[in-house]
């Protein structure tokens, strides 16, 4: 099901659906994806276990956000941030300097705010219901 929203040149975002963090940044995206490119899955919704499955994404070691751009081709963590604000207009291009930090230091400082996502913002006991306004992002 995901290939067909990939074949048509979208990009697809799987987030943690029950972190307050990850729901208000999916927010922000929607509202800053001017050019209608992503939809978004849980990472805990079946879809979202099926396309982890597809990439052989082990869920243990990956617990955050992740990009999928093509059948073949995803990102994580920092670098699937920084790619999705590539799409995104204003001072959200200020950000784009964050590309020449070495991976391995951008992703601590992610893992950083990651690990402690759910003591600093909270978490839900369910997955993000959306609103009719914005339903038709998620799938």
């Amino acid at each position: 099901m995901f290939k067909s929203y990939i074949k048509n040149g979208h990009k697809i975002v799987l987030f943690d659906g029950v972190c307050n963090f990850c729901n208000s940044s999916v927010l922000k995206i929607i509202k800053n994806d001017k050019e209608n490119v992503f939809f978004f899955t849980s990472l805990q919704s079946n879809l979202g276990k099926q396309i982890m499955n597809h990439f052989k994404i082990d869920t243990a070691k990956i617990d955050s956000i992740i990009l999928i751009e093509s059948e073949t081709e995803f990102s994580i963590k920092s670098t699937a941030a920084l790619k999705i604000l590539t799409h995104f207009n204003g001072f959200w291009k200020l950000f784009q300097i964050c590309w020449i930090i070495p991976p391995f230091i951008r992703n601590s400082m992610y893992n950083y705010i990651a690990k402690n996502r759910y003591k600093w913002f909270g978490k839900k006991d369910n997955c993000m219901i959306p609103t009719d306004e914005i339903k038709s992002k998620f799938i």
